[in-house]
């Protein structure tokens, strides 16, 4: 049983019922999904969105136990200004979800714009840290959950759009880093990996692209089905709800995280030696190097 919790398969219940749950990018997607659930579970929900407008609509929808604040993650003050608004309207913080995030265009390194790279890490990791971090004090106070949206893009390879991969690794390891500091204080932490959900920012990387297709196209069955946001955010709530260490949906990207290690080690291989590969990585820095001239 002990090794089983472990890996996220079981853990002590957390009944979300009258505690207050903070979740970013929860104008639409998987976050709006989201704290619809944990509302209907009982939960007071802090609805926070970069556009303050569908964070506002959407407390508006929930009608009662629902704060809307516009707030940009990537803004260390504004999160911390956002923070200090839930303690002094309700006195108390249980559970922060930092899920709000941003995929780059297609690009390989060489052909990168450094500033893509830069708001890609600072929406993705920064912004998840500047989610967690304010909140720290009221989460251990609490004996709260904290729960950071990583991807099964973590432990991918990440040709063609690696900064987001690369952000999604390293909120990866913050989560297991807070999973293991906050047991000191009664307090938890969990990491949530998803495969591709259908939403806005997956139709527009992978559907509304033709490179995006193209490396959609490369992801086997079964990692290449799809779950809607509201069954992510369903994995996330009912993660919360006992406090698990690790969630992973759609279950079958559960073997390859499982795996990885000696999994990573054929793939690359497998892809490196790929002549369709080299031929859409070719394509990839013809598109954005064109890209760059007509800007």
């Amino acid at each position: 049983m002990k090794l089983l919790r472990a890996l996220g398969f079981g853990s002590a219940g957390y009944d979300v019922a009258g505690k207050v749950a903070l979740v970013t990018g929860a104008g639409q997607g998987i976050g709006l999904e989201l704290v619809r659930i944990l509302h209907a579970r009982g939960a007071i929900v802090v609805v926070v969105d970069i556009d303050a407008e569908a964070a506002l609509r959407v407390a508006r929808e929930l009608r009662t136990r629902a704060l809307s604040i516009g707030a940009d993650v990537a803004d260390r003050g504004q999160m911390a200004d956002a923070v200090a608004q839930v303690i002094e309207q309700y006195g108390r913080l249980d559970v922060v979800v930092a899920n709000a995030g941003v995929t780059p265009m297609p690009s390989t390194v060489r052909a990168m714009d450094p500033a893509d790279f830069d708001r890609v890490m600072s929406i993705n990791l920064t912004g998840a840290f500047n989610t967690v971090h304010p909140a720290l004090e009221h989460i251990v106070r609490s004996h709260g959950h904290v729960v950071v949206v990583s991807s099964c893009a973590a432990f991918a390879p990440g040709m063609g759009g690696s900064p987001y991969m690369i952000s999604k690794a390293a909120v990866e390891q913050m989560g297991r880093a807070l999973r293991v500091e906050l047991s000191a204080s009664g307090a938890s932490a969990g990491v949530a990996y998803f495969g591709i959900v259908e939403t806005a920012m997956t139709h527009d990387m992978l559907d509304a692209d033709d490179l995006g297709r193209r490396i959609d196209a490369l992801l086997p069955w079964p990692l290449n089905i799809r779950i809607t946001a509201t069954q992510a955010a369903r994995t996330v709530a009912d993660s919360i709800g006992r406090r698990a260490p690790r969630t992973v949906a759609p279950a079958s990207w559960e073997p390859y995280a499982l795996f990885r290690g000696a999994i990573n080690v054929v793939l690359d291989a497998k892809l490196s030696a790929d002549s369709t590969v080299h031929q859409l990585i070719h394509d990839v820095e013809a598109q954005r190097k064109a890209q760059s001239v007509s800007e």
